[in-house]
């Protein structure tokens, strides 16, 4: 049977995504506490990290509330799933640098 931080996240994203028979909770626990990973659809990726991640922050605060609760620490894992949108992590572009003309024409 699911824990109740398990159960909590998996019914939690399976009513903001569009493929909810995709969404799996895999629950593993260590020294360091309880580890939800959590696998979708690469299509719903999108609605789960929600715009600038608002959406992954809410859900994992919320389970590590429930983790509190139960004297647990609660950490998830959002599995990125092959074919989702946006580039990987060590794809991604570099971070723009300033252009130090216009820093220049703003000071006095």
């Amino acid at each position: 049977m699911a824990e109740k931080d398990q159960k909590f996240v998996e019914d939690i994203v399976k009513a903001i995504v569009s493929s909810p028979s995709d969404v799996r909770v895999d629950r593993t626990v260590d020294e360091r506490g309880v580890l939800l990973t959590l696998f979708v659809n690469p299509s719903d990726i999108g609605y789960v990290i929600g715009r600038q991640g608002q959406t992954a922050k809410a859900i994992r605060t919320l389970a590590k509330i429930i983790g509190a609760k139960n004297n647990a620490r609660v950490n998830l894992k959002i599995n990125e799933p092959e074919g989702s949108r946006g580039p990987r992590r060590e794809e991604a572009a570099p971070a723009e640098t300033i252009d130090t003309d216009v820093v220049d024409d703003l000071t006095i």
